[in-house]
């Protein structure tokens, strides 16, 4: 493969992004960073209409185009449609990124089967559903030609709790964990036709109000973390826009911790 341009190698333009989630917080970010590097974002949401249609404006102001679609990935339909609404606007589908979910707290002993169940359907189920479609849709795509995509990207938003521990999140660490381990699989099937898939777990990222909602939380993490600060979605987007592009061409199958350094603090 030729060495890609440098100055034009986070250059998205002509290239379609959906994002899941994406009307808020992690989700929001990585589709205002793909718009600013010049892409045509889908931005899917589950029942933030207005927010997602105001993330849809921020990127065309920075310079993308963008389209909010309304889908339940738990729903193998829902993501069929989400998937076809890209492909039908834009001709083409380069790169998923995996981003919604859900992060309720319940402790074990009193978790219902339901809390488990849709925790698992939201975070690993879906991952898999949108996986599965937009890679059925890359391929078709290449077989059309080059000009109409051809390979592609997948990027899933994993957590840090997948490979350590937080108290009332055994749903939660066990769906991320469970995402970490489907994107090694999902790179190795899918290595043959073009499609790089790789995950990206964020620390704790900052929102408004988090401070005043978990003060004792964010000042333990502050005391912990190496970099001295909790992470922004922008964090988050620019490993997106790296793996998704080609700077990141040899890479697939890993998780890269986005996470200020957190899990290489010593424990005493």
């Amino acid at each position: 493969m030729r060495t890609p341009d440098l100055p034009n190698a986070l250059n998205f333009t002509g290239r379609a992004v959906l994002v899941t989630g994406g009307s808020r917080g992690i989700g929001a970010g990585i589709a205002r960073r793909f718009g600013e590097a010049g892409a045509s974002v889908v931005i899917g949401y589950s029942q933030a209409e207005r927010d997602a249609l105001e993330v849809a404006d921020q990127v065309r102001a920075k310079g993308g185009d963008a389209l909010a679609v309304q889908a339940d990935l738990r729903l193998a339909g829902n993501v069929d449609r989400l998937i076809h609404r890209t492909v039908a606007q834009w001709g083409r589908l380069d790169v998923l990124v995996n981003n919604a979910g859900i992060y309720p707290l319940s402790p074990l002993l009193e978790m219902e089967i339901s809390e488990w169940e849709n925790v698992l359907a939201a975070n690993l189920t879906g991952t898999h559903l949108c996986t599965q479609r937009a890679a059925r849709a890359m391929l078709e795509l290449r077989q059309q030609g080059e000009e109409a995509g051809g390979g592609g990207a997948i990027i899933n938003i994993s957590s840090i709790e997948a490979t350590s521990t937080a108290f009332s999140h055994s749903h939660y660490s066990a769906a991320k964990a469970g995402v970490e381990q489907y994107t090694h699989s999902a790179a190795l099937e899918l290595a043959g036709h073009g499609i790089r898939v790789n995950a990206v777990a964020p620390g704790l990222i900052g929102r408004p109000g988090l401070e005043a909602d978990w003060p004792d939380g964010v000042g333990r993490w502050l005391e912990r973390v190496p970099l001295a600060r909790l992470g922004t979605p922008e964090d988050i987007a620019d490993a997106c826009l790296f793996l998704a592009s080609p700077l990141a061409r040899w890479i697939t199958g890993v998780t890269i911790a986005v996470d200020g350094g957190v899990q290489v603090a010593p424990s005493f």
